[in-house]
């Protein structure tokens, strides 16, 4: 595999100065619709209850992306939303956790499992192909064999109040019956509490994630978006 990562975020494949912009300029399903496996949610009580699953919002500062050659355990994460997507050959499983989001993408004998949480999590080295804190504004990419690539660009954003009520309340807006959303209660300095957004776009060699993540009690916002694409002929 090889690898490239740049510190500044260029080109096509960037992210926009705000999470309206990047909602409107997705592009949808074209030609036949993806398959909808699963769209649920997952039963809280008995994740809580394993000792490693991480059940609280984390604090912006202890936030990591991480990239994995492989699947996790799913046991490991308190999960809210899940749905699971097949399109063309390949199979995608998109999950709001407690600390971020979880993607496991499938393809030919290859998997690929994207992961925004906290630093303490408990998780696996083996196989782990990127690992970036969540700070700033950063792009990373990957090209696995078989000519799959990957690519990832995040922004930690701060905001004033103000703001960061707007953002809250446009995204609840913006959620769609594509989309999965997950707003979680209130931790006390706000009437509503953090809120977890994705937005996928399923194409026969492209699959695109969006996602966005409030932290109300550090006033931020984050917002990563990933691809992965199949070589052009196989």
């Amino acid at each position: 595999m090889t690898r490239k990562s740049q510190e500044r975020i260029s080109g096509k494949f960037r992210v926009e100065e705000s999470p309206f912009e990047m909602l409107a300029t997705a592009n949808y399903n074209r030609g036949r619709p993806d398959k909808i496996l699963v769209g649920q949610q997952t039963d809280h009580q008995s994740l809580a209850e394993k000792s490693t699953v991480l059940s609280a919002r984390p604090k912006v500062a202890e936030l990591v992306f991480q990239l994995y050659g492989r699947s996790l355990h799913p046991e490991l994460f308190e999960v809210y939303q899940s749905r699971t997507i097949q399109r063309g050959d390949y199979e995608a499983l998109v999950q709001i956790t407690s600390a971020g989001h979880l993607v496991t993408w499938r393809y030919a004998g290859i998997t690929l499992t994207e992961i925004a949480t906290a630093a303490h999590h408990p998780l696996p080295a083996k196989r782990r192909l990127m690992s970036h804190r969540l700070r700033g504004d950063r792009a990373d990419q990957l090209e696995c064999r078989g000519g799959i690539k990957y690519e990832v660009a995040f922004s930690l954003e701060p905001a004033n109040s103000e703001r960061f009520y707007a953002y809250q309340k446009e995204l609840t807006l913006q959620a769609t019956r594509k989309g999965l959303l997950h707003q979680f209660d209130s931790s006390g300095r706000w009437e509503t509490g953090a809120i977890s957004y994705i937005n996928v776009d399923s194409r026969d060699k492209l699959f695109r994630v969006q996602a966005f993540h409030t932290f109300p009690d550090d006033c931020a916002v984050l917002k990563i978006q990933s691809s992965f694409q199949l070589p052009k002929k196989v």
